[in-house]
């Protein structure tokens, strides 16, 4: 994935089913970190969206299940802004075993931006600034 974030974890035994693979909700948890790791990573940390009185609600969440992953695995997930549009972007993501690079599952989400009053509304400039 051209420009994408890099995002490190290690599966915790408690994302683990009784068939010991990664259980697939987590996968999307993963996804979150990722994405809020990545807007860190690039001066907006969602906090201060917050302050700004802005939300990016989840409104559409996709994944791909091509492998499993297993406890103790090192996990990348990397991130990259697909789209942002005047009012929303979407996010992609790639999940890869780090001693193999296996990818495990590939997915995407969206995200609006809203206000307090939780209506749709253009994003900030300083953030649509920062993020292209």
């Amino acid at each position: 994935m051209k420009d994408a974030f890099r995002h490190k974890l290690f599966v915790r035994y408690f994302e683990t089913d009784q068939m010991g693979f990664v259980y697939y909700s987590h996968y999307l948890v993963w996804f979150e970190a990722a994405r809020t790791d990545f807007l860190r990573h690039k001066g907006f940390p969602y906090k201060k969206f917050e302050e700004l009185g802005f939300f990016l609600p989840v409104t559409e969440a996709y994944c791909k299940y091509l492998s499993p992953a297993f406890y103790e695995d090192d996990i990348i997930v990397e991130t990259h802004l697909e789209e942002i549009k005047n009012a929303s972007l979407k996010i992609s993501y790639r999940v890869i075993r780090g001693s193999d690079d296996q990818l495990l599952a590939t997915g995407h989400t969206v995200h609006p931006c809203i206000n307090k009053d939780k209506k749709i509304v253009p994003f900030p400039d300083q953030f649509r600034d920062i993020l292209k």
